[in-house]
């Protein structure tokens, strides 16, 4: 696991007083490194795909109808975990169709900072060993191809391509 810190200056309500200075340890997961615990989902029972996203990110709506062609492919693999609640989680997925199982990750964003997450939307592959296997940050079509390729390889299943050139999607997109 690499470990990096970053500087933060929050904002304070006293216009005379100081800055403060925070520093933020964030630990960003590398493949090999053991998965923080997710809620509701046990990692033992067989690869799972993490697709972290924010319901107002237009990279995240834009990759969500790909995150349901993961799950279509591969089924009870992919988990979403969303920065917002419930309520608007639902919506998001009317809106979008994101279709696969979903669960909310409210301030303080405990299971997002578990990941060290920098950017929505990233999709995380866990091993069955609950090892990071694959991380891709932003939309990006061959990353996420590279994700359906593991996934069915660990799955033991035919390997699908959520993603071609010519359906509209661009190769990349940042987060």
């Amino acid at each position: 696991m690499e470990r990096r810190t970053l500087w933060r200056w929050p904002f304070r309500a006293s216009v005379a007083g100081p800055l403060a200075v925070t520093l933020v340890d964030v630990q960003t997961l590398a493949p090999g490194a053991p998965a923080p615990e997710v809620p509701d989902v046990d990692f033992a029972q067989g690869p799972t795909a993490l697709f972290f996203f924010k319901v107002t990110c237009p990279v995240c709506q834009m990759a969500a109808p790909v995150a349901r062609k993961l799950e279509e492919a591969y089924p009870g693999r992919v988990v979403g975990v969303g920065q917002d609640p419930e309520p608007k989680l639902a919506q998001f997925d009317r809106e979008y169709g994101l279709g696969i199982p979903t669960q909310a990750d409210v301030p303080p964003y405990p299971v997002s900072n578990s990941y060290g997450l920098s950017v929505v939307p990233t999709l995380v592959l866990v091993a069955a060993d609950g090892t990071v296997d694959q991380v891709v940050e932003s939309w990006d079509r061959e990353g996420y191809n590279e994700v359906s390729r593991r996934l069915a390889d660990l799955a033991g299943a035919e390997p699908v391509t959520v993603s071609e050139p010519g359906d509209g999607l661009p190769s990349f997109r940042p987060g």
